[in-house]
């Protein structure tokens, strides 16, 4: 967890700091919002930047907006300085905490930062065997091809490597390929130079240089346009890159892991992925099964799911009633980890008492299938997990109910696109198709990491 303090480090901010680092947390400071941009474009890796309120909070965020710089900013000031806590709010600070610091506050704050667990839950032999393999290679230097259905788990698989590799000591660092555009996933990688483009502000620095000496993680890697699995080639064959606009190579120390829902033979063979990348990617291939395929993961899976959505929503522990978890035990989890987690999110949010009883246990697919014009499948009790209840749609146009339908599952995916097109049915490039279409008509989509609700008008 890397955290930069913006603003005068002095009186309550340093001792927010201090806090921080008492609780795990490396941070770093500066004085300004042009050397805060600094820092975030220098490829630092840095997790959470919290500001003083004294600062320009809007302009700080706007910046990190207009660069698409994807990291989390929290304000901070006086207590009772109430009309500074909401201009930051208003400006898109996630939190406001009040100064002088709370211990358990500063460490409530990093702690939902970095909430995703990423300790692997297992009592099955089939995710044992997964685990094991995954720690003998870990140690070398062969670059890692995980495959398995979304929702599995294999950036927390990645994620153990990294911690049990010779790397641990640097950066991990994650693309998700899918849910960046083409035109902005080189830039992202390989960085730019000042003038490259309409908005390279100033130098920024990519992925890989951010990794350097640790782990870079390629999430979704068959996603990536072929003109750019050229350039990614040479890149791992080479050991160099070049900034976008740059003119000289810069020589980099990275390994890589990269991930893939979809079966890459197939990829290769159709020519939609080069068999060249393919084969220095895959060094090491490691398929993580579904859960439907290591059903003796269920329980564990689900006593950490309810434990942990318990705390967060400060109620006491449930215990998972036996008929509740026969209902676990018995659904088929298209969605993995991924589902089952929501799933007692739910569950935990709809029991009462201090056990989780099965009629507090709402699963997917259990309804009729409601086919859409571009077919795809949801069930009714899905479309109102969704946040599209069945009364609601009466009087609305198939093409309203789709796109109601699309951007709900958008933001209930955190705006990840490859979450939501696998919950749709539906491919990447028709979500994104579908996407650009809202977009153009001047609805505001959701973006990767938000969690507002677009404007349909």
């Amino acid at each position: 967890m890397r955290l930069l303090i913006v603003g005068t480090m002095e009186g309550p901010i340093a001792v927010a700091g201090k806090i921080a680092h008492q609780r795990g947390a490396k941070v770093s400071h500066i004085d300004t919002i042009s050397g805060a941009m600094n820092v975030l474009r220098s490829g630092q890796g840095i997790d959470l930047v919290m500001v003083d309120v004294r600062c320009d909070v809007a302009d700080l965020i706007n910046q990190i907006k207009l660069e698409r710089i994807n990291v989390p900013t929290i304000a901070c000031g006086i207590g009772n300085d109430a009309e500074a806590a909401v201009r930051a709010i208003k400006a898109g600070a996630k939190e406001y905490i009040p100064l002088p610091p709370d211990a358990e506050l500063i460490a409530a704050v990093l702690q939902a930062v970095t909430e995703e667990s990423h300790n692997i839950i297992s009592g099955d032999p089939a995710m044992k065997a997964v685990i094991d393999m995954a720690e003998k290679v870990a140690p070398s230097a062969a670059s890692v091809l995980i495959t398995g259905e979304s929702g599995t788990g294999k950036e927390v698989l990645a994620r153990h490597i990294h911690r049990k590799s010779n790397r641990s000591a640097g950066n991990f660092v994650a693309v998700n390929c899918a849910a960046i555009p083409d035109n902005l996933l080189e830039s992202e990688l390989f960085g730019h130079e000042k003038g490259a483009f309409t908005g390279a502000v100033a130098r920024r620095l990519g992925k890989f240089e951010e990794a350097n000496g640790g782990t870079l993680l390629l999430d979704e890697m068959s996603e990536m346009d072929m003109r750019l699995q050229a350039k990614l080639l040479r890149a791992l064959q080479e050991r160099e890159i070049d900034r976008v606009g740059g003119n000289q190579p810069i020589k980099v120390d990275v390994r890589i892991i990269a991930t893939s829902n979809r079966n890459m033979e197939e990829e290769v063979r159709n020519k939609r992925f080069r068999e060249d990348l393919y084969f220095r990617l895959n060094v090491m291939s490691i398929r993580i099964p579904t859960l439907r395929e290591r059903p003796l993961d269920i329980k564990p899976l689900s006593e950490f799911f309810a434990a942990k959505f318990a705390e967060a929503n400060g109620f006491p522990n449930k215990v998972i009633s036996p008929a509740a978890l026969q209902s676990l035990q018995s659904h088929h989890w298209r969605g993995n980890v991924r589902e089952l987690e929501n799933t007692m999110h739910r569950a935990v949010l709809m029991s009462s008492g201090d056990m989780i009883e099965a009629e507090a246990v709402t699963l997917s697919g259990q309804s009729l299938n409601m086919p859409d014009a571009n077919g795809m499948a949801r069930t009714a009790q899905s479309i109102m997990n969704a946040g599209v209840p069945g009364g609601s749609m009466v009087g609305k146009t198939v093409a309203d109910v789709e796109r109601d339908l699309i951007i709900d599952t958008l933001q209930h995916c955190l705006g990840n696109r490859t979450h939501a097109a696998t919950i749709l049915g539906i491919s990447i490039r028709t979500l994104r198709n579908k996407l650009k279409e809202y977009t153009d008509k001047g609805l505001n989509i959701p973006m990767p990491g938000e969690t507002g609700r677009a404007n349909i008008g």
